[in-house]
């Protein structure tokens, strides 16, 4: 790809589907974007495979790219994604994932005991618990997560995270640092890495980063987790802008101008630049499209949709029982009867269900104190569906905005340059 405009900063995700690395321009608009996918769900899941794939990403782009003006350097991972390491900063054998379970659950008790009740690390799928799990690790010496070992690889000389991904980790974001219950959870602070703002300027490039032509003056930057990153790319920056992500699940995000953590549905505040970041997920989503309709039929059933005629069928769509947001009710049923006998009209029917949902999340985050709602842009599979997409306006009552991008690396690289823009 001939590029003529000035790369300015460099975005790196590395995600549960491979890695991505975009440079962008002085105006955020991506200009070179590069793919490594992994092979296999096996591969996601090993340090030297991220790397591979980090690498390879970089230098495909410094192929096509001049790079001789980049002035930052960001990555983003998955959140809650951890991995040990041992003296020498190398990465030890096991790593646990955003979604794996701790293996110890005296240690998901001890954080339920000393741990205040409105704290992201509680629960059974704690970063905390999987943090603590693996620096008792043999050899282990530092635990990091799955951004901060790739920005260590990159060159950045100490170990250094992001308020975003060390949220899940207990690390207090209103006192900013590592509060003394981590330790009474059972923690070992000093094995973690030090914490600065999304986004915040590090340390001049070097190591492996000054080998991809960028100069010598471009630094490192603290990043994100690919959720706050994905919400970026969007475009979407004031109070009230929400991204409602259609994928295997409903997620929704909120931009909002006061914390809000609300455990019992899944909702806690992340800091990205100059507001907080809410939001939820729900259990329905594409995976349940996916498994009653089956993918190959979605293009011949959106053309016979009747959203002018709704059905008035007041699904829930769930694979199984169990709900966490809008409604926290591990035994909520699914609502998918009576079953039409035209298969358009039940397909209608899952996705006004979905679509109340989305409705009722926006308006459960507003009950909790978030702000009033004021645009949406829709990312994932779903955002394609153009019919549902009307459907959604109307259920909502709000006009759907186009979004800027939907590569969490583009919301990566957006951070150093709302930094730029804060510094000038």
């Amino acid at each position: 790809m001939a590029i003529s405009e000035e790369a300015i900063a460099i975005g790196l995700d590395i995600g549960t589907s491979g890695a991505r690395a975009v440079a962008v321009n002085a105006a955020g608009e991506a200009i070179a974007l590069t793919e490594a996918r992994f092979n296999n769900p096996h591969e996601a899941r090993r340090p030297d495979v991220w790397w591979e794939r980090i690498s390879h990403c970089l230098e495909e782009l410094s192929r096509t790219t001049d790079l001789g003006a980049v002035e930052g350097i960001a990555v983003d991972g998955t959140s809650g994604t951890v991995l040990s390491l041992d003296r020498h900063g190398q990465a030890l054998g096991e790593v646990l994932m955003y979604n794996d379970p701790c293996p110890d659950d005296d240690i998901v008790r001890r954080i339920a005991a000393t741990a205040p009740s409105d704290s992201p690390a509680r629960g059974s799928n704690s970063g905390l618990a999987r943090s603590i799990y693996l620096s008792r690790a043999p050899g282990a010496c530092h635990v990091v997560h799955q951004a901060d070992w790739i920005l260590m690889k990159l060159g950045q000389p100490s170990m250094v995270s992001d308020e975003n991904n060390a949220l899940k980790s207990g690390y207090d974001l209103q006192r900013q640092m590592w509060p003394e219950w981590v330790e009474l959870a059972g923690m070992d602070v000093g094995k973690f890495p030090s914490v600065k703002p999304a986004g915040e300027r590090l340390t001049e490039i070097e190591g492996y980063a000054r080998t991809m032509g960028v100069p010598a003056s471009c630094h490192f930057h603290a990043g994100t987790t690919d959720g706050c990153a994905s919400f970026l790319a969007t475009g979407a920056s004031e109070i009230g802008d929400g991204v409602t992500a259609l994928g295997s699940t409903i997620v929704l995000k909120l931009a909002s101008d006061r914390p809000i953590n609300a455990p019992e549905y899944g909702v806690y505040a992340h800091r990205v630049l100059d507001f907080w970041l809410i939001g939820g997920a729900s259990n329905s989503g594409g995976a349940v499209i996916r498994f009653l309709v089956g993918d190959e039929r979605l293009s011949e059933l959106t053309e016979r949709l009747r959203p002018d005629r709704p059905t008035g069928l007041d699904y829930y769509p769930l694979l199984k029982p169990g709900e966490r947001f809008p409604i926290n009710d591990p035994t909520y049923p699914p609502r998918l009867t009576p079953r039409p006998h035209d298969d358009a009209e039940f397909f209608q029917a899952i996705l006004e269900g979905m679509t109340e949902i989305e409705r009722l999340g926006y308006a459960r985050l507003r009950s909790l104190g978030g702000p009033q709602l004021r645009s949406i842009r829709t990312v994932g599979g779903g955002a394609k569906n153009q019919v549902w997409a009307r459907m959604r306006a109307e259920a909502l009552g709000i006009d759907l905005v186009q979004p800027k991008s939907a590569d969490a690396a583009v919301g990566t690289a957006s951070l150093i340059l709302a930094r730029r823009r804060t510094a000038e």
